[in-house]
This record gives C-alpha cells, structure tokens and sequence, in this order.
C-alpha cells in the first residue's frame, strides 16, 4: 500500500511555481540615534547584542562617568555581568578596549550607521542611471562606504 505522491498533495496544487521561489526579505532596524534604557540584565544583554551588529559607532558610558566612543566588534556573553564584556575600538584610538558588561551604565548609537541605504538594489538603480546619461567610468567595483 502507498500514500499518495508528493505532487499530488492538495497544497501543491494551488500553488503558483512562482509563488514558492519568493522569500520575505530582511527588515534592518534603524537604530542611529537610539539610546536604549538599560533597566534590567536582559535590556543590557539585548542592546549590546544590537550594538554588536551595528554597523556605526555607539557611545558606552561607564558606571564611573567616564564615555568611550567607538565601534563594538567582539563580545562575550557570560554567565553574568562581571564575566560578560564587549570589546571596542575606540574612535579616537586604535587601542582595543574591554568593558565588562557590569560597567556600562548608558548606551548610545551616535555614529551614522555606514551601511544605511547600502543596498544591492539600490547600487544597481544607481549604477544604469549613470550609464544612461553616458558615464564611461563606470565600475563594477564597489563604492566607498565613506561618504
């Protein structure tokens, strides 16, 4: 005895082929800006996290008062605070940092997020409206993040 064949199965039928080849795509928070409240262990981890993938530079202020500016490229999430840190390149410095998550008492995203607006589709709408006007220095190599 055999059940019934994968393409005879009634989902399979009322679906369009190109129905199935669409995935949902990604939505990107806007973070610049954001100074998130920090009231609890689980706030802190989250935005730490979201500072992590961000990709400009945020403002920590230290329990002490003191402020580092820079880009958070590394962390470490332990079982508590004192053994879970970030670490940081400072704005000013190429001096690598380490913060324990125990010392941060405010976090700001104050530096552009660099990759804003950046988007694949966004490159190519941008690279045939300069060919149409006869640009011949055109370039399949990508532009500076830099603006």
């Amino acid at each position: 005895m055999s059940g019934p064949r994968h393409a005879d199965r009634p989902e399979h039928t009322t679906l369009h082929p190109d129905q199935l080849e669409v995935a949902p795509g990604i939505v990107h928070e806007t973070l610049q800006g954001w100074i998130p409240a920090l009231a609890s262990e689980e706030e802190l981890r989250e935005a730490l996290e979201k500072a992590f993938d961000y990709r400009g530079d945020v403002t920590i202020t230290r329990k002490d008062g003191s402020k580092l500016e820079g880009y958070i490229f590394d962390r470490v999430s332990g079982q508590d605070l004192v053994t879970s840190f970030v670490r940081l390149l400072p704005r000013d410095s190429n001096q690598r940092v380490k913060i324990a998550y125990s010392e941060i008492a405010a976090l700001a995203f104050t530096g552009r997020d660099t990759a804003a607006g950046k988007s694949w589709e966004a490159w190519v709408k941008k690279y045939w409206e300069k060919k149409e006007k006869g640009e011949e220095s055109l370039s399949l190599q990508p532009e500076s993040l830099e603006e």
